[in-house]
């Protein structure tokens, strides 16, 4: 299929019941594993929404990430979808919009919004996360805007569903030693709440 072919049959995908939680915690580290913890309903949380932008590059789907500043104080270094906390009166669809253009300086305008996928809740920072897939026909310039970003990562899909992409590490997380997985993005390791959501998207493209 086309680019545009595949982003069409997305379209249609995105508009039928979602791969969920089941695909999400296939990239959850072990102390994640109970999808209750993943759910965001029942949950007394604040809300962000996020903008998994697809793009042609190469004639092949590629999605966009950033790199967060390795001196933040929290999550430095690490890797996410363009993305922040709900103003009043936004949308959600407008959050990822909003953010998107902060961040990396992409115009709203210039994205097409494909639907959205499952919402997820991050426990330790009471957020619940809401993603938008967007595609645009051609990735316009872009460049890091906010003082957190420090870099955009361009990662094609058929590298992340390469086997070899996936990885799962020996870590020391919550005070104990714990195996996560992750993805290798040209040595950046995406994992967390990111790796989840990718994960959804990545099923997305084998289901369609």
């Amino acid at each position: 299929m086309t680019f545009h072919e595949q982003m069409e049959a997305l379209r249609t995908r995105l508009a039928f019941p979602l791969p969920g939680t089941v695909a999400q915690l296939t990239m959850a580290p072990a102390y994640r594993q109970d999808p209750r913890l993943a759910r965001v309903r029942d949950k007394a949380c604040r809300e962000a929404g996020v903008l998994a932008l697809l793009f042609p590059l190469a004639g092949a789907p590629a999605v966009l990430l950033t790199v967060r500043r390795g001196d933040l104080r929290n999550h430095g270094g690490q890797i996410s979808f363009p993305g922040g906390r709900r103003d009043p009166g936004e949308t959600l669809e407008e959050t990822a919009l909003r953010e998107a253009e902060e961040e990396v300086c992409l115009p709203p305008e210039a994205v097409e919004v494909l639907g959205m996928m499952t919402p997820l809740y991050i426990p330790p920072s009471n957020f619940c996360v809401y993603p938008t897939v967007g595609v645009v026909d051609g990735l316009p310039p872009l460049r890091p805007a906010d003082a957190e970003v420090e870099a955009i990562l361009e990662v094609p899909i058929a590298h992340l569903r390469q086997p070899s992409a996936r990885q799962v590490g020996d870590w020391t997380l919550r005070g104990r030693p714990m195996q996560v997985p992750f993805f290798d993005v040209d040595g950046h390791t995406v994992w967390g709440a990111t790796a989840m959501m990718l994960a959804e998207l990545l099923t997305l493209f084998e289901e369609m």
